[in-house]
């Protein structure tokens, strides 16, 4: 099994697109770049910010291999995994280990609302049949389905499954696994508005999304919190709070691929059935934007922040 921290800034990355509908991949390796050099701890790929469910299967494992090759072991390459029927899901984790991906971030099924039993039997079903690292992705205000922590118990003898990507948006729910189970398993922060609160509350990581369009600072926000420099932080994430709020709306997608472009490192295609934003909607999302970016902080040495890994 490979050595996946689950600790740091995960950033879940867009997949920018052509005018014609074709995968970006200059533009790709731009953002990608650019998250590299401001410090990420790890990638993800082919999530609802990368626009999976407009991605072929064939898309998504070229876009694997792509990553594998050009990161080549610098942070861990991490895939998405979305399927709808367990096969599936088994036979992506199965190919993505193949072609070298480090690690999975694994949904529940999305369009069956399972019982707890069955996205249970999902999980394990996946555990069971790679040795990659997984990163369980807890969202029931999305998806609605909740991974509860009496779950977590029944997932807790299979090694490789090590993460849990935590959005039930309840921050108390960090402090809750916690208590229940030490740091068996890392818990990553996956809803932007409530990253610092999560991180202060002890979680190991965020699995990012405004990232993509302002690496640097959401590293510096992690690395200073875990130097107890929490005032500092702060006073970044107040400015930058306005901004992760895109993250929490139905066309984050459309809002964090605006605020890409506006920052030099992406641009607001997407492919259908999203549409670019126009009209009202893209001037508040632009205003937000070009408020951020007026009132951009000058970061400290973030980078020379080490952080102890748990």
């Amino acid at each position: 099994m490979k050595n996946v921290a689950w600790q740091g800034v995960y950033p879940a990355l867009l997949t920018p697109f052509k005018e014609n509908d074709e995968i970006d991949y200059p533009l790709f390796q731009k953002n990608l770049d650019a998250q590299l050099a401001a410090g990420v701890d790890g990638i993800i790929i082919c999530g609802s910010l990368g626009e999976a469910s407009t991605l072929s299967s064939a898309e998504k494992l070229e876009l694997l291999a792509y990553c594998v090759k050009t990161i080549n072991g610098r942070v861990p390459v991490i895939l998405n995994i979305a399927e709808q029927v367990t096969k599936d899901a088994i036979a992506m984790a199965q190919q993505a280990e193949q072609i070298g991906a480090d690690g999975l971030m694994l949904l529940p099924p999305l369009r069956y609302k399972a019982d707890d039993e069955e996205t249970l039997a999902y999980f394990k079903s996946v555990a069971s049949a790679t040795s990659l690292s997984i990163m369980i992705y807890n969202n029931p205000v999305d998806y609605g389905i909740k991974v509860s922590v009496e779950m977590f118990e029944e997932l807790e003898p299979f090694a490789n499954i090590q993460a849990v990507k935590e959005s039930t948006r309840d921050v108390s729910n960090v402090t809750r696994m916690i208590n229940r189970f030490g740091d068996r398993f890392k818990i990553l922060c996956g809803v932007d508005p409530l990253a610092f609160e999560c991180l202060a509350l002890g979680a190991h990581g965020w699995v990012a999304g405004l990232v993509d369009a302002f690496p640097a600072e959401t590293v510096a926000i992690y690395r200073l919190v875990k130097n107890n420099r929490h005032a500092e932080a702060l006073e970044i994430y107040r400015w930058f709070l306005p901004l992760l709020e895109l993250d929490i709306h139905a066309k984050l997608v459309q809002y964090i691929k605006l605020a890409a472009e506006a920052t030099g490192i992406g641009s607001e295609y997407v492919r259908a059935p999203r549409l670019v934003l126009k009209g009202q909607e893209r001037a508040y999302v632009q205003q937000v934007i070009n408020e951020g970016l007026v009132a951009r902080p000058k970061l400290p040495a973030y980078l020379d922040l080490a952080v102890a890994v748990l």
